[in-house]
């Protein structure tokens, strides 16, 4: 009996617990906790984990999370989450600590678009589809991470048909450790108003998004994570934002 026996290491490697959480200065604290899926299944999430006691320490100060829905936990005071500081997170399950750390980065500097206002030409030869229009640029002489979203605000967005790069109306781009991104002719599948998000991420979140970009059916592996014990990831970022409309010239 003894020789059938499953060791710890076993049930880790097949059922680990899934975290996610985004840090955010000035936001309360939320965080999901999920057990892990099956190749074959196709929900976004798997089982919720209930009645966990998470922690999560600022360095100074730990709080203990609530759960607040089945499987999410969250700490209410947006307070607790600010610039400059080290997060770790942690908790028991199966026996076993899980823990993660993140960093806070600091906030986008000097974020600035050349136009607010973006004039897609109401005719265009498919020739000059890359020509730059417009510049958003940002401090960052240090090569940190960074993502834009852009985020259409309209609840009925006009569809600029000759454009065949974005197939929804809001999209992100890895801006990769950029200082500045060009906007083409091509750059945008629909008309109307937009909130430019600057997101400075870690290299945790790249790390996952570049993943989930660049696999397929015959390159099956699992997501990388920056959770001990774990899988998923506990992540901070910090963000700014500006205005832009999209409109004919």
């Amino acid at each position: 009996m003894a020789s059938c026996k499953k060791n710890q290491s076993d049930i880790l490697a097949t059922n680990k617990p899934v975290v996610e959480a985004y840090l955010i200065p000035g936001q309360a604290l939320s965080m999901k906790v999920y057990q892990q899926k099956d190749l074959a299944d196709t929900t976004t999430y798997g089982a919720a984990l209930t009645g966990l006691s998470i922690s999560v320490s600022d360095g100074s100060q730990s709080v203990k999370l609530t759960e607040s829905a089945s499987g999410t936990y969250t700490y209410a005071s947006s307070s607790f989450v600010t610039g400059g500081k080290t997060y770790t997170m942690q908790f028991n399950y199966d026996n076993v600590t899980v823990s993660a750390t993140t960093v806070m980065p600091g906030k986008p500097q000097n974020f600035a678009i050349s136009d607010s206002v973006f004039h897609v030409p109401s005719a265009i030869n498919p020739l000059y589809a890359d020509v730059v229009r417009a510049t958003i640029s940002w401090t960052n002489p240090d090569s940190l991470y960074h993502l834009l979203v852009f985020k259409n605000l309209d609840n009925d967005p006009y569809y600029i048909s000759y454009v065949r790069s974005n197939n929804k109306p809001s999209f992100q781009i890895n801006t990769e450790q950029a200082s500045y991104y060009n906007l083409l002719q091509s750059s945008f599948n629909y008309y109307g108003h937009y909130k430019v998000i600057l997101m400075r991420v870690n290299k945790e979140y790249i790390n996952i998004l570049t993943t989930n970009i660049s696999r397929n059916s015959q390159t099956l592996v699992n997501e990388p994570t920056n959770v001990t014990n774990g899988l998923g990831i506990f992540t901070a970022m910090q963000t700014d934002t500006l205005n832009l409309r999209v409109t004919t010239q």
